[in-house]
């Protein structure tokens, strides 16, 4: 059965969305530092920000998708072991623990995403070699 949305769309509506992420990294990055739990936050908040557009770049343009995708993941998998748990752990009611769950549970369903996105490089490229004669 024919998809109803190529997967195309989506990968392009998926980096769209990192591209509006990357952006807010950069307009708000004053904002966001005081949430990066390591020295430099503000350049930390800016080095993401350049990440998540450069991988929403590398998935529009469809070069170097695959790394860029797996590079994402990783960096989203790191925020939640150093951000989104410590938050979690340190909260000390259930209000204060929602917002690093959702933060959690937000950036692991990103990251399998890309690595769905990063995958599909491969399966489309197998399907369609044609076998040597």
């Amino acid at each position: 059965m024919r998809p109803f949305i190529p997967s195309r769309v989506a990968e392009i509506i998926f980096a769209l969305t990192m591209l509006v992420f990357g952006f807010n990294h950069i307009q708000a990055g004053e904002m966001m530092a005081g949430g990066v739990p390591i020295a430099g936050g503000v350049i930390w908040v800016y080095v993401t920000g350049a990440g998540l557009i450069l991988a929403a770049i590398a998935i529009i343009i469809n070069r170097f998708k695959t790394l860029a995708c797996y590079l994402l993941a990783l960096m989203l998998l790191i925020f939640v072991a150093l951000i989104h748990i410590p938050s979690f752990v340190q909260a000390k009611d259930q209000m204060g623990k929602m917002m690093p769950m959702i933060s959690t549970l937000k950036d692991i369903a990103i990251a399998m995403g890309a690595i769905v996105i990063g995958n599909n490089v491969h399966v489309r490229t197998t399907a369609t070699k044609r076998p040597a004669i």
